[in-house]
């Protein structure tokens, strides 16, 4: 089974909120997923707050074959958890 790590929606309209959710890659954005990993709120004023991530799960994720999507491998990039390519 190929697996994606990447963002799903959540939250109200012009109020959006990002679950980081491990989901198989064949599947919707918005269907069942495997495994949360994190939030990701844009809007929050309080930078330590904005990105919540569980960081062992994501390097184990990785470590499994996991590809992330673009945007959730600059949000690890960021948070200084390594994207998988040794």
């Amino acid at each position: 089974m190929s697996v994606r790590i990447r963002l799903k929606r959540v939250g109200r309209r012009h109020r959006p909120s990002y679950r980081v959710a491990v989901v198989d890659r064949r599947r919707a954005a918005k269907s069942k997923v495997i495994e949360e990993l994190g939030s990701y709120d844009p809007i929050c004023e309080q930078e330590d707050r904005r990105v919540v991530l569980n960081r062992e799960r994501i390097e184990y994720w990785l470590s499994v074959g996991a590809t992330p999507s673009a945007v959730v491998s600059s949000l690890l990039k960021k948070q200084g958890i390594g994207t998988g390519s040794s």
